[in-house]
């Protein structure tokens, strides 16, 4: 129970933060906290729960924006599927989410999708977008037909990131907030099963 009271908690904790906090700085991750409870045993074998503050300065180029968000992620009891939800705020013209294999300061490869493809220049976009389960034959690129453990090592490993990819859909890209297409906020997945 605790648990999914975490999860009904979370976007809004995260809204409260993004709108009513004026003391933080442009670039300040924001943190929620999503799971109260700590993992059972038999979640702590099997991985337990991830997540990640996302924000413009963990990606590769930094990036300028105000945009913020928190990807969370939690390994069920039996070990072959990995539940998310994906939380934004301050961001607009979101075209794709994504998880990729790389460590903090690399750019690496997708390797499972957490939000779209959507049309380039959708506008602010806000809470959550993208939530789900992932199972093996959602993973791609390098982890494509392994076993979800695959992904699950690497957020242990500290080799996995998710990246949020903006589009304006005008001109050049990289012209700035909400035009970022190589992404604008992302964030290293880190274990907080225990």
């Amino acid at each position: 129970m605790s648990r999914m009271l975490g999860y009904v908690l979370a976007p809004a904790l995260l809204f409260a933060v993004a709108c009513g906090d004026q003391a933080s700085g442009p670039l300040d991750p924001i943190t929620a906290p999503v799971f109260t409870h700590g993992a059972s045993d038999s979640e702590e074998s099997n991985g337990g729960n991830f997540g990640t503050p996302l924000s413009g300065r963990e990606e590769v180029p930094v990036r300028p924006t105000r945009a913020r968000g928190n990807a969370i992620f939690h390994v069920n009891a039996e070990g072959w599927s990995v539940s998310y939800k994906l939380i934004v705020a301050n961001i607009e013209n979101v075209v794709a989410a994504n998880i990729h294999a790389g460590p903090r300061g690399e750019n690496g490869p997708v390797v499972a999708w957490l939000y779209g493809p959507q049309q380039p220049g959708g506008g602010r976009i806000q809470g959550v977008i993208g939530q789900g389960t992932i199972v093996a034959n959602h993973l791609i690129g390098p982890l494509a037909g392994q076993d979800i453990d695959a992904l699950v090592e690497l957020m242990k490993s500290g080799n996995a990131y998710v990246n949020v990819h903006t589009n304006d859909g005008v001109g050049a890209p990289n012209s700035g907030p909400g035009d970022f297409p190589g992404g604008e906020i992302r964030g290293q997945i880190d274990h907080r099963g225990h």
